[in-house]
């Protein structure tokens, strides 16, 4: 029997490599959990915790727009091209290529950003005295960090390719250890720095593990100025980038109606819809990102019905994964309300945001794997599309029944957004498959 499952949990094959991501996100979490707990009993209050998560909201939207867009979109694919041909020397070039210039780009923004920073902040938070102090030199350390994260994720997206889920899926995890050691062992010396310096560290201990290990599986760092790919994946990436400026605006304009809502909304929200991306992280985005590189290497041997058995495969998989994964967040949230120490008094809201948002894991899995699709025939305008429409339903809905329906109304429409976003992706999916569709 053993012998039998060995194969078939190979992170190189679709089942394993989303058993090794779901595993990983969900150390991911608990790892979190524990981050988040060592800071509260630290720093009581929230004060100084509410000045770390802000810190990193510039520099976290930046980084979003100008480098993910690109790697998380493009980079695979291009570097799915050379992957099947085993062209490492190419995949090298092509890797090389696109850490220079995301490099030159991101570190000149956080540049002007960092010197600039302290005129800035004022129009970046309401922070004052001690704590704009503070939120100002936070921010700095987080422009350096996610400085490093350009090399982190571009090798994260080589360990893709060749589909090594271990690393890209541990190193986060040694990312926020670095957190919880800067918190007990520095901040007894620095203060309210010591956890953003052990996040700092864990930054450089992440980018330092993944490059070891693209290393060992023929990568070949050097500087090199250009590659012929990086015209198509500056192309690629911009419809990607209006998509992630339309979920930076979504999430924006939640807080903005859940803020006009009885104290509490704001964050009854946020810890549902945290709990929700646990499940989604084990289920739909695990089994995506471990589709995604068979189908770039597929599509990128033209091998439109082996693409598709690939997706029939995933979307059977999606099934049998998001649904279970959706009872299980709904029967834990008592559970849920304990870890967070939520008060009696918000459990009963708490659960109706719970269940709303177990109904759109389904959806939003099912959206991350046909996206991937698109992103792997190299089409990101139909994804940035819908991903715009998503949260234009979302808010639509949210702003107009949230007057009678109070924070439910978010979840309500951050579900039906998903819903649409699906049925749009569905009619849309790559046109060389229409051949084979019979194939579901």
């Amino acid at each position: 029997m053993l012998s039998r499952l060995k194969p078939l949990l190979n992170q190189e094959r679709i089942l394993g490599g989303a058993l090794v991501v779901a595993v990983t996100q969900m150390l991911g979490s608990i790892v979190g959990l524990i981050r988040d707990n060592l800071l509260n009993r630290t720093f009581p209050g929230l004060g100084v915790i509410d000045v770390y998560y802000a810190a990193f909201r510039p520099s976290d939207l930046l980084f979003q727009i100008f480098i993910m867009a690109g790697f998380s979109v493009a980079l695979v694919p291009l570097l799915a091209k050379y992957h099947v041909d085993k062209d490492r020397t190419q995949m090298s070039q092509l890797m090389n290529g696109a850490v220079t210039v995301a490099a030159l780009v991101f570190g000149s923004i956080a540049l002007v950003l960092g010197i600039a920073f302290r005129p800035l902040a004022p129009l970046l938070t309401e922070f004052t005295g001690p704590r704009l102090d503070l939120y100002i030199s936070f921010g700095r350390i987080a422009l350096l960090t996610n400085f490093l994260f350009v090399f982190g994720n571009a090798y994260g997206q080589y360990l893709n390719t060749i589909q090594r889920f271990w690393v890209y899926g541990l190193t986060p995890v040694l990312y926020t250890i670095g957190t919880i050691l800067g918190t007990l062992f520095l901040t007894p010396y620095i203060g309210p720095h010591g956890p953003i310096v052990g996040t700092f560290v864990g930054a450089v201990l992440f980018v330092l593990w993944r490059l070891v290990s693209v290393i060992h599986h023929g990568y070949r760092p050097k500087i090199h100025w250009w590659h012929p790919e990086l015209k198509s994946l500056g192309i690629l990436m911009i419809p990607r980038m209006i998509a992630l400026g339309m979920i930076q605006l979504e999430l924006l304009l939640f807080d903005r109606i859940a803020s006009g809502l009885p104290a509490g909304s704001i964050s009854i929200n946020a810890f549902a819809r945290n709990f929700q991306s646990v499940i989604m992280g084990i289920t739909g985005t695990a089994l995506a990102l471990s589709l995604f590189s068979p189908l770039s290497q597929a599509a990128a041997k033209q091998d439109w019905p082996r693409f598709w058995g690939y997706l029939r495969k995933g979307m059977l998989f999606m099934l049998a994964f998001t649904i279970p994964g959706s009872i299980g967040l709904v029967i834990t949230v008592p559970i849920a309300a304990w870890l967070i120490h939520l008060e009696p008094m918000f459990v009963p809201l708490f659960f109706i945001c719970i269940v709303l948002y177990a109904f759109s894991v389904l959806f939003e899995g099912m959206n991350n794997l046909f996206t991937r699709a698109f992103f792997a025939s190299r089409n990101t305008t139909v994804p940035a599309i819908f991903t715009v429409i998503n949260g234009a339903v979302a808010i639509a809905i949210s702003w107009l029944l949230a007057p009678k329906y109070g924070v439910a109304s978010i979840a309500l429409g951050y579900t039906i957004g998903h819903v649409v976003e699906m049925m749009g992706l569905i009619l849309y999916l790559p046109k060389e498959g229409r051949g084979v569709k019979a194939e579901f």
